[in-house]
């Protein structure tokens, strides 16, 4: 059973070096959400944020599988709303860190974050949003 996953910093090309190939990719936005980056990028609850990403269409198993790698085993599952481009609205999970995980910075990490946003054609605010908080 595929699982709508949606994520901000998910790139196709990354997920397929480990052995997972999305049915189906499309960008959105989350409201009420702002993007946080740390070593990591998060999403964390704030009335009128919204953030950008990508959501995929993976299985249950591939997401739990990707979650479990070390390095973002602290991140927890959460249902979000995703509202698609063409104004359709669909539930998918998103695993974000807890705020008291949140830690230290990545400039590397939020410099590539921000290239896959260009790529993607996000808009420039928020682009504007992820040199401020990680380059």
């Amino acid at each position: 059973m595929n699982v709508f996953f949606y994520g901000l910093f998910m790139d196709e090309n990354l997920l397929a070096e480990k052995g997972i190939f999305p049915r189906k990719s499309t960008v959105g936005y989350v409201d009420d959400f702002a993007l946080c980056i740390g070593e990591r990028a998060t999403l964390l609850h704030s009335p009128g944020a919204r953030a950008y990403g990508v959501m995929m269409a993976i299985s249950r198993k591939e997401a739990r599988d990707l979650y479990s790698e070390r390095s973002v085993a602290d991140y927890v599952p959460e249902t979000v709303a995703v509202e698609l481009l063409d104004g359709s609205q669909v539930e998918a999970t998103c695993y974000n860190l807890p705020e008291n995980k949140i830690a230290g910075t990545n400039e590397a990490y939020a410099e590539a974050l921000w290239q896959l946003a260009s790529r993607l054609g996000f808009p420039e605010f928020y682009l504007a949003v992820i040199r401020q908080d990680g380059i």
